[in-house]
């Protein structure tokens, strides 16, 4: 009876397989080499989170025995942070005020995100990613517009998958080199970069 309380059960193993997924596309070397990303814990973590909001919006859009893995996926989320704080070196009295702080990040990018897709276009989502991702300069706005180009893709993807997949912990993500860079703002109104 004892030993049952630590066996994984198919779902323990569907969430591990859709978070493994998830921290492998978020490790993409070209979202730091072409995205703009900081290739730094800071950078890591955010594209663990906007990787793992991706999933769960897929995930909210069923119904039956694939819904609920939604909260099963953030709190396997939530576990993989306390243990990444703790592998830091942070104490036990500052980890759960660090891991509020993770929650409460994490739910604003969910609201933020799910505002923007709902919006036509690029535009308000590179602004939301700007803020969280990036610098939030404008000079970063091309690099979050084409992160806002692969979200979109990425979510056409996972919508792709059926529930059993996703049961099966299946989550398929675009490759980040395939989505085109965005023309700089001078040449899409045809004036050369530079020119008075």
């Amino acid at each position: 009876m004892i030993l049952n309380l630590f066996r994984r059960t198919p779902r323990d193993e569907t969430i591990a397989a859709l978070y493994g997924a998830i921290v492998a596309q978020a490790r993409a070397p070209a979202f730091y080499r072409l995205y703009g990303i900081g290739d730094t814990a800071n950078g890591r973590l955010e594209m663990i989170i906007l990787h793992t909001i991706l999933v769960l919006f897929r995930l909210e859009k069923e119904g039956g025995t694939v819904r609920p893995l939604g909260q099963r996926l953030f709190d396997h989320f939530c576990s993989d942070m306390d243990a990444n704080l703790r592998e830091m070196g942070v104490g036990d009295m500052a980890v759960p005020r660090k891991m509020k702080g993770i929650a409460e990040g994490f739910y604003g990018r969910k609201r933020a995100y799910e505002a923007a897709l709902a919006v036509p276009g690029l535009d308000q989502l590179a602004a939301a990613l700007a803020r969280n991702v990036h610098a939030g300069t404008a000079a970063e706005h091309l690099r979050a517009e084409r992160l806002a180009a692969y979200v979109r893709e990425a979510g056409h993807k996972l919508a792709s998958i059926d529930g059993a997949a996703l049961l099966r912990g299946q989550a398929e993500f675009p490759n980040p080199e395939a989505i085109p860079a965005p023309e700089p703002v001078d040449a899409r109104v045809g004036t050369p970069m530079g020119a008075p």
